[in-house]
């Protein structure tokens, strides 16, 4: 394409107070939220398809465990390498390519006859999505001013709220109406056409590193991994055993020497100085406690109804509807608030609700429960849920430039993602340590502690979102910042751009998309020195 394109266009326009063409940016929405929807369905629908997969296949609770965790896994483990390949080879041309081996490892799980073979395409999966779901936000960050740009990642936790919404009523309608393959044959469609639409609808555009970090690949690749599989063999072999402990401490050791290389790298895939913002550091955290309470919760209450309660795949997918549809109709709305009023009261807020709401569910569950005495506790979790969301995403994305959201998004999803393989282990332990699935009151025995652990580890995430900045000290903290270095334009040695290009606050938060109460020390954490390795940009080695 000649004239100017991608990220550099979208910059351009924002400078010059001119929105991105709507057709374009209503076909970025689009599509970005389609594959998000996606990921989030499937997750969902297969949780919801578990005690049918426990009967056809003669899967055990590990085989379970490793159907969401294969995924999780290498969701987590790649995440941060889907990202870096957006931002190099182009975020269109690897969204694109995602999509297609998301489809690939849907069609591999739809032809899968036993655990183990289900099991290695959910392998294939979790490459695909690891590449599509950060994308998906950079591709709307860089599509949407900073003043639409909530409004728009609400839309976008809305639509993927509509996926976590119609996960247990498809699911549950597929598998009892025509077979559990079809839970998978059903991505390879959908995921065909947004491929197509993808590449003919989406603009290119692509992040400031002109290479890769190769060995911060390598590294955070296999530091994760090695972090995902302690909490994945933990219920098999022991949390005291030499195989969890060893993948504890050399998952450790290698997620040290990234954070190491990522110091002295010339272009880092990760630069550590955003962990030094409030607001990029606290929604990460939160995001990570919120899902080892989601995932680990969604894991043990699609069996509930189904196991404990006596329903049907398709009647336990209707009912738990009052848990999962909160995100679909409350996410819109609290993303667009959030331009109004910030982020961190939705975080809170959210994570208070959702705590309160698997608390009370752990204490009203009981051999014989009536399904009425659930819908309350289940629709105050899902509001609180649904709250976190966007305001997370919106958080994460605003607090870096434009040019890293990519990164941003992708920091982000790996750790909810890790948060999910945690949350099925510690939840599966407590589950193994108190119940089974010898019968439905040995279930319920098992379930009750293990949702009040859920619940904990929600209430311990509240501490993180009240740590986050308001938007009134971010605001002021902004006013007393005088200028901030423009990341974009100082990448590292050799590029193109390589002139230090400093402005006004105001001015340089606009022009790289971040903002402008988050952007350079206005997030610093209280006391906190905006040195060099806080606010020197990504590709300098601070």
């Amino acid at each position: 394409m000649s004239g100017v394109t991608g990220i550099d266009g979208a910059r351009v326009a924002e400078r010059a107070g001119v929105a991105p063409g709507s057709s374009r940016s209503g076909w970025t929405l689009a599509l970005a939220s389609l594959g998000a929807f996606m990921a989030a369905l499937d997750v969902v629908v297969v949780a919801t398809a578990l005690p049918t997969l426990r009967t056809r296949l003669g899967a055990s609770l590990p085989d379970l465990e490793w159907t969401i965790n294969a995924y999780n896994l290498v969701f987590a483990c790649l995440m941060l390498t889907g990202a870096a390949l957006g931002d190099r080879f182009g975020r269109r041309r690897m969204y694109v390519l995602g999509l297609g081996v998301f489809v690939l490892g849907s069609a591999l799980a739809g032809l899968s006859s036993s655990a183990g073979l289900l099991i290695a395409a959910r392998v294939v999966q979790g490459a695909g999505g690891a590449v599509v779901v950060p994308l998906t936000l950079t591709l709307i960050s860089e599509a949407f001013p900073v003043e639409r740009r909530g409004t728009a990642i609400g839309i976008w936790g809305g639509v993927t709220g509509i996926g976590v919404a119609a996960g247990p009523v498809i699911g549950g309608a597929i598998v009892q109406g025509i077979s559990w393959q079809w839970i998978f044959w059903v991505n390879v469609p959908v995921g065909l056409v947004a491929a197509v639409l993808s590449a003919l609808r989406l603009r290119e555009s692509r992040g400031p590193r002109p290479q890769l970090d190769i060995v911060g690949l390598v590294l955070a690749g296999a530091g994760l991994f090695a972090l995902t599989w302690a909490p994945v063999r933990a219920p098999a072999a022991g949390w005291g055993s030499a195989e969890v402990i060893g993948a504890i401490v050399a998952g450790a050791a290698l997620m040290g020497g990234f954070l190491a290389w990522e110091r002295r790298a010339p272009y880092p895939m990760l630069p550590l100085g955003y962990f030094r913002r409030r607001a990029f550091a606290t929604a990460n955290a939160v995001i990570f406690f919120q899902f080892i309470s989601l995932i680990g919760s969604l894991f043990f209450i699609t069996q509930l109804f189904q196991i404990g309660m006596g329903y049907s795949p398709l009647a336990a997918g209707l009912r738990i509807l009052v848990w999962m549809a909160m995100p679909m109709l409350v996410a819109p709305i609290a993303g667009a608030l959030a331009d109004r009023f910030g982020n961190r009261p939705f975080m809170l807020g959210g994570l208070v609700l959702q705590a309160a709401g698997l608390g009370w569910l752990a204490a009203a569950v009981q051999r014989g429960v009536s399904y009425a005495a659930l819908v309350a506790p289940l629709m105050i979790a899902g509001v609180g849920i649904a709250m976190c969301f966007p305001t997370v995403a919106n958080a994460v994305t605003g607090a870096v430039p434009i040019s890293d959201v990519g990164v941003a998004a992708g920091t982000n999803n790996a750790l909810n993602a890790l948060g999910g393989v945690f949350g099925i282990a510690i939840l599966a332990a407590v589950f193994a340590a108190h119940g089974s699935y010898a019968s439905p009151a040995s279930f319920v025995a098992g379930f009750k502690p293990a949702e009040w652990v859920a619940a904990a580890v929600a209430a311990a995430g509240v501490v993180a979102a009240a740590l986050a900045p308001s938007r009134a000290a971010t605001s002021r903290a902004a006013a007393g910042k005088r200028s901030v270095t423009d990341p974009v334009s100082r990448v590292g040695p050799g590029h193109a751009n390589d002139a230090t290009d400093t402005r006004a606050h105001s001015a340089g938060a606009a022009a790289t998309g971040a903002d402008p109460a988050i952007a350079g020390a206005a997030a610093d954490w209280p006391g906190s020195r905006p040195d060099a390795s806080a606010a020197a940009p990504p590709g300098t080695g601070a």
